[in-house]
């Protein structure tokens, strides 16, 4: 899912870049409002289980592998706007120390995976709560399913991405197809797994998921 520097034209890296940048100040400025004593050791330990899980590469298919996002967890675990903060911040730390996505491409994959994969998904999350009931396993399972369309929004981004400025010499229609196919696989893996961590972290402390309602952070 990280893009690479030259895959994408500078006119369309240009663009995303600050619609990433409007994305994340805006993230910025509401996560200041909400951080207190106990959020900010949280955003600490979701960020860095987000840049290791991230880190960690798993075959999808013959010649293909991908990495769980994470963008949806952080949402739910510390809020949106704090979340896809998070995730900018693993994001660039990736792309300056271990040269994980390029440095011109940082602003696409910002908007892919922060503001796509985090606010994205939260609002997926969001709209699936409303239709379940309010207890521990509904909101895992929410949770879990909209990480898996997170991913695939983050994938589409891509696509759109490539349509507009790919350097690439594969149409956008099969690029589309590709993508959407090996990360409808990861996406099944990122809900798996993130369903499981919400739910133990409901299952131990309720209180630190922010996206829980009240009933079911009561049990």
């Amino acid at each position: 899912m990280h893009i690479p520097d030259g895959f994408i034209n500078v006119p369309t890296s240009a663009g995303f870049g600050a619609a990433a940048t409007g994305g994340v100040w805006y993230s910025l400025r509401r996560s200041a409002e909400l951080l207190d004593d106990r959020r900010i050791p949280l955003a600490g330990l979701v960020a860095a289980f987000v840049f290791a899980a991230q880190m960690v590469n798993f075959p999808v298919a013959a010649g293909t592998s991908g990495h769980l996002m994470g963008g949806t967890l952080a949402a739910v675990l510390v809020g949106p706007w704090l979340g896809a903060t998070v995730l900018t911040v693993v994001l660039i730390v990736q792309a300056i120390v271990f040269a994980d996505g390029g440095l011109s491409a940082l602003g696409l994959n910002v908007f892919n995976m922060a503001v796509l994969g985090a606010l994205g998904g939260y609002v997926v999350f969001l709209l699936l709560r409303r239709v379940l009931p309010a207890t521990r396993a509904a909101v895992a399972t929410a949770a879990g399913i909209a990480a898996g369309v997170s991913v695939l929004l983050a994938a589409l981004g891509f696509s759109l991405q490539y349509a507009l400025g790919g350097a690439g010499g594969a149409s956008a229609a099969t690029v589309t197809a590709a993508m959407a196919g090996a990360h409808t696989l990861i996406g099944t893996r990122e809900g798996a797994n993130t369903a499981l961590v919400v739910g133990s972290v409901l299952a131990a402390r309720p209180d630190l998921v922010h996206g829980a309602p009240r009933e079911a952070a009561d049990g």
